[in-house]
């Protein structure tokens, strides 16, 4: 499983307990990446760094964000260990109380789902998503719309359909891609605004 996470988990990558269910298999990390492709690119639940390093590969700049500053020190570790250091601002921060001072092109995002208990439920609401704040994953996407046009949002396989669609309201669109891995569904990522 580790080696599914990261491809160099062997040269010295770190993980918390939190980050080996948390952190997205890096051949979708990627893949999300090559569609992120811009100038800058924000990441304000960057965790243990598993998406920021494949955004660095496509992204001139990244600005990794995570509340936990442990999270940002693995990131940072983990980062240098695929040589991309260079290209993340790394930021200790509540983005709930620093998203005024951010701009980008794109944001990506995967807020904490829950834990692993969130798959016991057959429909996930966004609603469940950081539920400490108002609105949930719909009160993090207002947030997020005031730093980006371009919304990549990565989020549970269950998660209800409706409320992506929802979300499209002033964007016109948005593409929902199944996020499929050695034949199984493994997520979804919605992508609002304009992506490759």
């Amino acid at each position: 499983m580790r080696h599914l996470l990261f491809t160099n988990f062997d040269l010295g990558i770190l993980l918390d307990t939190e980050s080996f269910y948390s952190v997205c298999p890096e051949v979708l990390s990627y893949h999300i990446a090559k569609r992120c492709k811009n100038n800058i690119v924000l990441d304000p639940f960057c965790g243990a760094g598993g998406n920021i390093i494949q955004l660095a590969k496509t992204c001139k700049r990244v600005i990794a964000c995570d509340i936990d500053p442990d999270k940002i020190r693995l990131a940072r570790h983990n980062a240098e260990i695929y040589g991309v250091a260079h290209k993340i601002d790394f930021v200790v921060g509540d983005i709930f109380q620093i998203y005024t001072k951010l701009k980008a092109d794109v944001v990506f995002m995967s807020p904490p789902w829950g834990g692993p208990g969130y798959s016991i439920n057959k429909s996930y609401s966004l609603t469940s998503m950081c539920d400490d704040y108002f609105g949930g994953g719909f009160g993090i996407f207002d947030i997020v719309k005031t730093i980006a046009p371009n919304i990549a949002f990565h989020m549970p396989k269950t998660t209800n359909i409706l409320e992506c669609i929802w979300l499209a309201n002033g964007y016109g669109k948005v593409e929902i891609q199944q996020n499929i891995i050695n034949g199984r569904l493994n997520s979804i990522t919605a992508f609002y605004g304009h992506f490759k």
